[in-house]
């Protein structure tokens, strides 16, 4: 037997199954006040209406409408029409009790690391870089695109990284990529391709990228560390590893510049060994005590694959970074990225694309650098005058600070500053796990987070802090 339905409105259809008209119909119609397809108050089609709507007599309608009627399924009034009973609402079993969770409450002040002010991001001008990127897109930019990323964008940041970041590139070996963790994840398949078993990492870094080289099968050796940055002639350090991940403008979370012979060994070994250089520059365009340094890529751009992003310089949620490869990389990284992974969408694409051509971007990395240090020279001058036995570490750069702490200080200062509810991280947290123990203690302090209204707040719990810890 064929089903018989009818749609009421939208999304609402009665199925009617069975030989008996009448019942099927009204046996449909309860179902879908029970289910609530159809709400109390609904208006119902006419009988004639739906009879045609069914193909069925319209007394078979009239007679099931009557019966719901009478059941008090449905209400009829002259001149309003069926509708569904008020009363017909399904009833709702009565809500079990819960047992009553522990309240979590957000911490007042944060301090972490790792973000820029937010509330400094430029809409106005992002928007007008939109407007105008947008009509000047060509049709073809709707489309799948090059996997490399638009070329407006790879164009424009080969010009901007070679005159700010001395990174030596060609739109034609820049790909775009969703961030630096997506880039490293490329770079990942990459080396697991070419058989690559070990890659070196820093001792002190970010676990979420040392997660993604391992999920690329690769073992990872630590390098040991001093005033001087990551030791990279160490006899056993790199022996054996195919990479080497660094961030030799600005050490995360230590603070520390790559020292020029460190930087020159990096790329020796690269060359002698035929391995690769990751490079991470995730906040190198901001130094406040000098120049910026270059980028580590300068030196030989066929043995470093520069990883850079618009993370810290505008903010994470726009997902744009970029990987300047050597000429024969940049196939390997097409093909792991594959069709089901294409760059980010072509409109943000082009808007920083324009936003970059426009100088817009580099008035406000100017203006965010004067913020940025003007913050770092708050919060050095505020702790010399309340924590004088504290020392801020590391080279006046980026968004954060790393202030030293004596040994067994690092856990007291974490447990008074959750007392002050301020969120702050340890050194600690950002150690290798295979890197040796005894390294340095402190707090990791990100004197970009804080919107201005937050920023006293923040500065005064964190004096707080270190005055219960014992370094006042």
């Amino acid at each position: 037997m064929t089903d018989q339905w009818a749609t009421f409105g939208a999304d609402l259809h009665l199925e009617l199954r069975g030989p008996r008209l009448r019942s099927g119909l009204m046996d449909a119609l309860r179902e879908a006040v029970r289910s609530g397809r159809l709400a109390p108050g609904a208006r119902l089609p006419s009988s004639r209406s739906l009879a045609a709507d069914l193909g069925v007599a319209r007394n078979t309608v009239a007679d099931a409408y009557a019966e719901l009627v009478a059941e008090g399924w449905l209400t009829a009034r002259q001149g309003s029409g069926t509708r569904v009973a008020r009363r017909a609402e399904p009833r709702r079993p009565p809500a079990r009790a819960v047992p009553a969770r522990p309240v979590r409450t957000r911490p007042a002040h944060s301090l972490l690391p790792g973000s820029p002010d937010l509330a400094f991001f430029p809409r106005g001008q992002w928007l007008a870089a939109a407007r105008r990127a947008l009509n000047a897109a060509p049709h073809e930019a709707l489309g799948y695109g090059d996997p490399r990323g638009r070329i407006e964008l790879r164009t424009v940041l080969a010009d901007y990284l070679a005159r700010a970041r001395g990174v030596r590139a060609a739109p034609e070996r820049i790909v775009v990529c969703a961030g630096f963790a997506h880039g490293l994840r490329l770079m990942g398949e990459v080396l697991r391709r070419r058989r690559v078993r070990v890659a070196a990492v820093e001792s002190y870094g970010i676990d979420s990228h040392w997660a993604v080289l391992r999920q690329a099968g690769l073992a990872m050796r630590v390098l040991p560390f001093d005033a001087q940055g990551t030791r990279i002639g160490e006899p056993d350090g790199l022996r054996g590893a195919g990479a080497v991940l660094l961030t030799p403008a600005h050490q995360f979370p230590l603070g520390t510049a790559l020292h020029p012979d460190r930087r020159t060994a990096a790329v020796d070994w690269a060359r002698r060994s035929g391995a690769l250089v990751l490079e991470d520059d995730y906040d190198g365009e901001f130094r406040y005590d000098r120049q910026p340094v270059g980028a580590l890529q300068g030196l030989d751009p066929e043995r470093v694959v520069y990883l850079g992003t618009a993370s810290k310089s505008l903010a994470p949620g726009l997902r744009l970074g970029w990987m300047v490869l050597p000429s024969d990389v940049v196939e390997e990284v097409l093909r792991a990225k594959g069709h089901e992974e294409w760059a980010a969408g072509a409109f943000d694409q082009l808007t920083l694309a324009e936003f970059i051509a426009s100088g817009a971007y580099d008035r406000h990395v100017r203006g965010m650098r004067v913020r940025y240090r003007r913050r770092r020279d708050h919060l050095v001058a505020l702790l010399a005058e309340q924590a004088p036995r504290v020392r801020v570490s590391g080279i006046a750069a980026g968004l954060h600070a790393v202030l030293e702490l004596p040994p067994g200080g690092e856990e007291s200062a974490l447990r008074a500053a959750a007392w002050q509810g301020l969120l702050v991280p340890g050194v600690g947290r950002f150690r290798h796990p295979d890197a040796a123990q005894g390294g340095p203690e402190g707090l990791v302090v990100g004197y970009g987070t804080p919107p201005d209204s937050a920023w006293a707040g923040a500065l005064g719990a964190l004096c707080n802090t270190l005055r219960a810890a014992g370094g006042a």
